[in-house]
């Protein structure tokens, strides 16, 4: 029993020993949090899910040394980011906590480069819809905050309608040649659009209702084919 007790210290200590040269020999490439590290490594470097402490504190995934995947970073000044990573930069999806004059400030929403970029807007989606057979929403390149409609049939502008009616949360009515819509809208915005319509056989008349909404700012064109 002896003897078995003291082969299994042995082996603990071994183990042990082997655990925290592997720690040691694994570098984390951040100077900053490169002090000291707990977690997976690879090639010397830290890879997986880790700890690592120095200046500032980051804990969560790790890809060739860098913070890369999910993670939590703590800045010895007191700033948080708790998001996504690339390469040791912020990258994705997440919210950086930190003092603006004084004043607790949130930017919570998408990263590129380490650069904040703006929130993340749920994508245009549609209500309620009727006598609709398909529909698409495009975003422009220009600085206006509008909502432009375009009505098909069979490939080609309906020209079948009849009882137009148009409502919107906010802007007022506009039209770019056949497209109408709203033009200095405030964003999110919801918008009803309702007609009648002969159908694509042309023997009898359909009711067409669509309402929708749009949460990003910008310049927008639906089209609705019935």
């Amino acid at each position: 029993m002896r003897r078995i007790t003291i082969g299994l210290i042995a082996l603990t200590v071994l183990i042990y020993t082997q655990y925290a040269t592997a720690q040691e020999n694994c570098r984390v490439l951040n100077i900053n949090i490169s002090e000291s590290y707990t977690g997976k490594c690879k090639n010397g470097l830290a890879h997986g899910q880790g700890t690592a402490t120095g200046i500032d504190r980051y804990e969560g995934q790790f890809k060739k040394g860098l913070p890369d995947g999910k993670g939590k970073y703590t800045w010895s000044t007191g700033e948080v980011y708790d998001g996504q990573w690339r390469a040791g930069k912020r990258e994705g999806i997440g919210k950086y906590t930190f003092l603006n004059n004084g004043l607790d400030t949130i930017n919570d929403g998408q990263w590129v480069n380490d650069r904040y970029i703006g929130p993340v807007y749920n994508k245009p989606s549609f209500k309620y819809k009727e006598g609709v057979d398909r529909y698409s929403f495009q975003k422009n390149g220009t600085q206006k905050n509008r909502v432009l409609i375009n009505l098909y049939q069979n490939g080609g502008r309906n020209s079948t309608i009849s009882n137009l009616l148009i409502s919107s949360s906010s802007g007022y009515e506009t039209s770019l040649g056949q497209a109408f819509g709203f033009d200095a809208v405030t964003f999110p915005v919801n918008i009803k659009v309702m007609y009648t319509s002969m159908n694509k056989l042309h023997t009898s008349t359909i009711y067409v209702r669509f309402e929708f909404e749009i949460s990003e700012p910008g310049d927008w064109t639906l089209d609705v084919h019935n």
